[in-house]
């Protein structure tokens, strides 16, 4: 196995579906480890990182959400969620949870491939680059004392950290910055951020939006940056500037 390879969790209580993903990550070039339940996932992360957990949120006496749940708080890892037909709610709370994507049962493997591949790739753009090419890695965008590069995926904040986001927090942040001091509603915004890939069940906006409010402003218990409108949305209520050099 080649020491540079990405290496994926899959979570599954079917052993039938863990060999299939084993198999088809593997075909793929990944190194693959899997788990059943909470307790081999933590034991399986107490040996080493991975780059994308598979997490089927149907794990029969536990439940998936409290597993996702647990990885968002101790590891930054993106989280792939795999869950059945019917499973709307459950779909939209693990989305709220910070999940980077899903799929549905039944599955197809070169699907599964392709969405596991998009997402590494997102995820290999929003690492921060070393400190020596940060600088000529434009173009930087500047909101209130951040700066944000969109092409790099990177936010960084007052003090010149950087802040960890996942996928869909990144996207309704570019969402915001595309379109700013405009009232966007909801919908409009699950569009900018999803696509035609939702429901209007999916009520995963005003989550999101708290979330990234935790990571753009200065209280975020009182928004200045990211306000409500009511009866409507939000609005990103400053102009980012264009940053030179």
């Amino acid at each position: 196995m080649d020491v540079t390879a990405k290496r994926i969790l899959v979570v599954d209580d079917d052993a039938k579906i863990r060999t299939l993903l084993r198999r088809c990550f593997e075909s793929d070039g990944y190194e693959v480890v899997d788990a059943e339940a909470a307790e081999s996932v933590r034991a399986a992360f107490a040996e080493g990182d991975f780059d994308l957990v598979t997490l089927d949120l149907n794990l029969g006496a536990e439940d998936g959400l409290d597993i996702a749940r647990e990885l968002r708080r101790d590891h930054d890892v993106p989280i792939f969620m795999v869950t059945g037909k019917d499973d709307v709610i459950d779909r939209v709370v693990g989305l709220e949870l910070g999940a980077d994507d899903y799929l549905t049962k039944p599955f197809h493997v070169r699907e599964v491939l392709a969405r596991v591949r998009s997402v590494l790739r997102r995820t290999a753009r929003r690492e921060a680059p070393p400190a020596a090419s940060r600088e000529t890695a434009a173009p930087w965008q500047g909101l209130d004392g951040l700066r944000i590069n969109l092409d790099g995926m990177q936010l960084l904040d007052r003090e010149g950290r950087d802040c960890a986001l996942t996928t869909a927090d990144f996207k309704l942040l570019a969402a915001f910055v595309g379109n700013p001091q405009r009232q966007l509603s909801r919908d409009r915004l699950m569009d900018l951020v999803n696509g035609s890939d939702w429901t209007p069940l999916d009520r995963t906006i005003d989550n999101q939006v708290a979330r990234l409010r935790k990571k753009l402003e200065r209280d975020p218990a009182r928004p200045q940056l990211i306000k409500t409108v009511r009866g409507l949305g939000y609005m990103l209520t400053e102009k980012p500037v264009d940053l030179a050099g």
